[in-house]
């Protein structure tokens, strides 16, 4: 029996109800709405990028864009950061990325199914895409993994708890404490 291959004009046709669609090769992946915490996490990486791009007018931040990579990849990272350079050739008509940002984030959600999507298809996504850099935050226990391009794929460089600064070569004079992205979360 053949495998069903969604593509992103499927993802047009589901219902508004909610739930983030998303497709990697093909595959469907459907999350339910997010933990408070875990949006919390996300606003908190955005806010500490955009506020960084308005300084430096380097580029742009941006919360659960689309990402069209291909019509069988269609994602919505939690956050991502895109260069104006890259943003002019990379924005569609249609409003969503066609091209990868430099800097992709997602917050883990609880559970496996969950947990084996952020870590490993879309890091083989994001790896294969030309994605730069890659952070996995895992807000429940409070750290950070990075993730930087070598070699044409994106292998873990480390990882940081709060007492650590996150900064990235790909962002240059951007830095962070680690307890700031998680500042706030009882």
């Amino acid at each position: 029996m053949a495998m069903v291959r969604w593509t992103s004009k499927d993802l047009d046709m589901l219902p508004d109800d909610g739930k983030r669609y998303e497709i990697v090769d093909g595959e469907l992946y459907i999350s339910k709405q997010p933990h408070w915490h875990h949006q919390f996490v996300a606003n908190q990486v955005w806010e500490l990028l955009q506020n960084w791009s308005r300084r430096t007018k380097a580029g742009m931040a941006n919360s659960a864009p689309g990402v069209i990579f291909a019509d069988d990849d269609d994602v919505a990272p939690d956050v991502v950061w895109i260069s104006r350079e890259r943003l002019d050739r990379a924005i569609q008509p249609d409003g969503k990325l066609h091209a990868a940002p430099e800097l992709a984030v997602e917050v883990l959600s609880p559970g496996a199914t969950n947990t084996m999507r952020d870590r490993e298809v879309k890091l083989k996504l994001y790896s294969r895409r030309g994605v730069l850099e890659y952070w996995i935050i895992n807000w429940q226990e409070r750290y950070v993994e990075v993730y930087r391009r070598q070699d044409a794929v994106l292998k873990q460089v480390s990882t940081l708890y709060e007492g650590d600064v996150l900064q990235s070569p790909h962002l240059p004079g951007f830095r962070c404490q680690v307890a700031q992205i998680f500042a706030d979360i009882f």
